[in-house]
């Protein structure tokens, strides 16, 4: 299932559709730019926004964002798919890395919408790490979260760290292994040649895991003590009993990264204002349904079908490939 959703083609909605994106940068910190690729209704200020968060290796243009941001923008809402730190073609914009703890980026993100576009009524959604970067932005916030933020979704999101890199470590996942691992490593090699004397590239080669990558660079580069360290504090499951605003977690019980047992605890389903929706097959982000059209992507229907009903709209499902 993690490969179909992978590989499967999205076709254009036969109605409707992203139109082209108009490009903004987010400053989040002195020095450091988001890019934010942004479909905007005609009357943005009085629609709700959507923001859509990546996963690991992912960007604005991964298939899984260009698929719910155009369901997303057929149903009436602005959207904004935001490339994480150096994702996307954007190593330029920061002397950063990025990394599993940077939830402050998106509350910059929120802020700047909430200060600058005033708009009315805001949700974010992520997937896999990115789903752990919103969750851990909306435990943060806690109780003190604008009344504007309507809500979160995270699908599929690695919220205990030292879990997921666990799963990774299977043998019968070393094809996403390598696939992380060699995009990891060719992104710091892009970084080296932009920042000269800011990234040290030896023994970039000997690292074969995300494990030993996150050890010898994620880690040191963010002022954690070791991977270990960056695990624990990085993940959104020590902060997401916090969470005080309406929250959608899509999560599968085959998820060959995300082992479904970190959703099964107090801090998720403890927390009435978190719903969990839990097939027993979806793979990691993928969630292919036999159903075609609008319901084919099932994650992608299901939070756009979030955002629409806490606006008190109908959710839009007429919309066909």
């Amino acid at each position: 299932m993690t490969l179909a959703g992978a590989l499967w083609r999205r076709p254009a909605l036969r109605l409707g559709g992203l139109p082209a994106a108009e490009e903004r940068l987010f400053e989040v910190e002195a020095g450091t730019r988001l890019l934010a690729r942004c479909q905007w209704q005609a009357r943005r200020r009085e629609c709700a926004t959507l923001v859509v968060v990546h996963g690991l290796e992912g960007s604005s243009e991964s298939a899984y964002m260009r698929g719910l941001a155009e369901k997303a923008f057929v149903s009436g809402l602005n959207v904004l798919r935001v490339n994480q730190r150096t994702c996307g073609g954007t190593e330029g914009l920061t002397p950063t890395l990025y990394g599993s703890g940077l939830s402050g980026d998106y509350r910059a993100i929120l802020e700047e919408l909430l200060e600058r576009d005033q708009l009315p009524a805001l949700f974010f959604a992520g997937y896999s790490m990115g789903g752990n970067l919103v969750l851990k932005m909306a435990g943060e916030l806690g109780a003190a979260a604008a009344p504007e933020l309507r809500g979160v979704c995270a699908v599929c999101p690695t919220m205990e760290l030292a879990a997921c890199v666990d799963a990774i470590e299977r043998a019968g996942n070393a094809l996403y292994q390598r696939h992380f691992v060699r995009g990891l490593k060719a992104r710091m090699r892009r970084k080296a040649r932009l920042f000269p004397g800011s990234f040290v590239l030896d023994g970039l080669e000997r690292l074969r895991t995300l494990r030993e990558f996150d050890d010898a660079i994620t880690a040191p580069h963010f002022g954690y003590r070791d991977a270990a360290d960056y695990y624990f504090r990085a993940s959104a499951c020590r902060v997401v009993q916090q969470v005080a605003v309406p929250t959608l977690i899509l999560a599968a019980q085959d998820d060959p990264v995300v082992p479904f047992r970190i959703f099964e605890g107090a801090e998720v389903r403890g927390n009435r204002r978190i719903t969990l929706l839990a097939p027993e097959r979806g793979g990691h982000c993928a969630f292919v349904s036999r159903s075609p059209g609008w319901e084919r992507f099932w994650a992608e229907a299901r939070v756009v079908e979030y955002c629409t009903l806490a606006c008190g709209k109908t959710p839009t499902t007429e919309f066909t490939y």
